[in-house]
């Protein structure tokens, strides 16, 4: 049997630290999977991305310190003429020979022309190599460059980039920054005015290639945090189908079961201890599918019970009839017709109650649970039986409550007014002729509490609860045959229990304990007003 669910509120016992996620448990938990992997790509993207910055910065910060430094001993040491100050372009070039660092830097010098009068890699005898591409087969077309190597500037291009450089600097200004040299490679390139006062004598450019080497070292440290965000997402993609999928599965499995009739229930007792909403759907398949086979047997005892109270009357008509070409006297024969009449009239009488009985669920199921007065209905109803009572028959009295406010009560005003007016019947049958039925509305700790009370023989204490199963009946002597089916009290309960309410049967008694009649007592809810 499944426990009880909580479905309105899924949220039960939710950790603070996924609290403020939206949606619902499973779904914060899919939210995080799915962005635990990408959040460690992006940490590690903006951390990379910080220190590629650092790294480019400080590059550039280095170079400046060793351009000033050069620029102002070129300054002090290659400058002659007064009052126009010059550069001596040979003695500057041997102090570029001795201060610069051709192994990882590119130092070059012009004067305040733009022309360039000095190259590290001049005085360094530098020379240019790169790894060449792979041998190709004879007769294979020249490859496609896809990127995997710096595309190659055009002379001009290149040239183009270092002259304004050179010409920001020459206007007195320190230039630093990154561009593109003439075979593809990025450089950090810092260009110093020489100025010796206010005349620029020159421009001093230091260069440093080994930005693309910093890059792909950093890329390659970007790798393990990829690794990582895959791995996570693999891990949390195998969760998900643990956590979710597969239960799913379960679960509709077992309702293929229940649907191809091979199982009365779902029973999946590992899923319905998860505190989730997988738990609270497999609680509520439980109890759905329990209510189900309770149903289902209900019907089939149902169905059995109509076939054994027809077969009663159907068995009493043969026999009657079978009967009714024997007999020959009049008088007998007239005895065996009231006694088909009789039949007749507690068939009719079965398959009217069985026929309301069996709507009475989809009446129920049908019809919205609304606030009404109950006083106002029960009023009503006994306004009916008084206007339609004759001298002699037994009399409903209706004692309203004493509060000015109404007794509202929240339930389907169609189905209760039945139960009433079976009560009353009931009630009717077991008084004595000119007797009276009395129905007092009382409001008791939110509840409506309506009793109805006879002046009959009472209920056998071992009856008060048989009095409510179907078919039953015991009528007083009297009584007419077949005038009572045994499904209205039933009937009753069934109703109230739908209106979350309960009905049950007491004996009235005096002090000295006699009996003086029945007690039927149905409490409702109050609805909140």
């Amino acid at each position: 049997m499944a426990s009880d669910t909580d479905t309105a509120n899924p949220d039960r016992g939710e950790p603070g630290w996924l609290s403020w996620l939206p949606g619902s448990r499973l779904g914060r938990l899919i939210i995080v999977l799915n962005l635990l992997g990408l959040a460690i790509i992006i940490v590690g993207a903006l951390v990379l991305n910080e220190l590629r910055r650092g790294l480019v910065i400080a590059r550039i910060d280095s170079l400046t310190t060793q351009g000033e430094l050069i620029a102002t001993i070129i300054d002090q040491a290659a400058t002659v003429g007064e009052p126009t100050p010059t550069m001596d372009p040979g003695y500057a070039s041997q102090l570029l020979q001795l201060l610069s660092n051709p192994r990882t830097q590119r130092a070059r010098l012009f004067d305040n022309t733009g022309k360039l009068i000095a190259d590290s890699y001049w005085v360094a005898d530098r020379v240019e190599w790169k790894v060449l591409p792979p041998a190709k087969a004879p007769g294979q077309q020249e490859g496609i460059d896809l990127g995997l190597r710096p595309a190659k500037l055009p002379p001009k291009a290149a040239n183009a980039a270092l002259s304004f450089e050179v010409g920001q600097a020459l206007t007195g200004k320190h230039v630093a920054g990154m561009r593109r040299s003439d075979d593809g490679e990025r450089v950090v390139s810092v260009s110093i005015p020489i100025q010796h006062v206010q005349a620029v004598l020159g421009v001093l450019t230091l260069e440093a290639n080994d930005v693309d080497e910093t890059i792909a070292r950093q890329r390659a440290a970007l790798f393990p945090f990829i690794l990582l965000s895959i791995a996570v997402t693999f891990v949390s993609s195998l969760l998900l189908n643990t956590l979710i999928a597969l239960p799913v599965r379960r679960l509709a499995r077992a309702a293929d079961r229940v649907r191809l009739s091979r199982a009365r229930s779902i029973s999946l007792p590992d899923l319905a201890k998860r505190d989730d909403e997988l738990g609270d759907l497999t609680r509520a398949l439980e109890a759905m599918t329990d209510a189900q086979s309770e149903r289902m047997g209900a019907i089939e005892r149902f169905a059995a019970d109509v076939a054994h109270e027809i077969k009663n009357p159907l068995t009493s008509l043969r026999s009657a009839v079978e009967t009714l070409d024997i007999v020959q006297d009049p008088a007998a024969r007239e005895r065996l017709l009231a006694i088909l009449k009789q039949d007749v009239q507690r068939l009719d009488r079965l398959v009217t109650d069985i026929s309301n009985a069996s709507r009475l669920d989809a009446e129920l199921s049908r019809e919205d649970m609304r606030p009404f007065d109950l006083g106002r209905l029960i009023g009503e109803i006994v306004q009916i039986y008084e206007a339609s009572a004759k001298p002699g028959e037994v009399g409903v009295v209706y004692q309203p409550p004493d509060a000015i406010d109404p007794a509202m009560v929240s339930g389907r005003e169609g189905p209760l007014g039945q139960v009433f007016r079976n009560l009353i019947d009931n009630a009717r049958s077991f008084s004595p002729a000119g007797g009276q039925v009395r129905i007092v509305l009382e409001r008791v700790r939110g509840d409506a509490v309506v009793t109805v009370d006879d002046d009959g023989p009472g209920i056998p204490p071992d009856n008060l609860e048989t009095v409510f199963e179907r078919f039953y009946t015991s009528r007083p002597k009297g009584a007419a045959f077949g005038g009572n089916s045994g499904l209205g009290l039933s009937i009753a309960r069934q109703i109230v229990g739908a209106q979350n309410g309960e009905v049950h049967a007491e004996n009235r008694t005096d002090p000295t304990g006699r009996i003086l009649g029945a007690r039927f007592v149905v409490r409702l809810p109050e609805a909140k007003r």
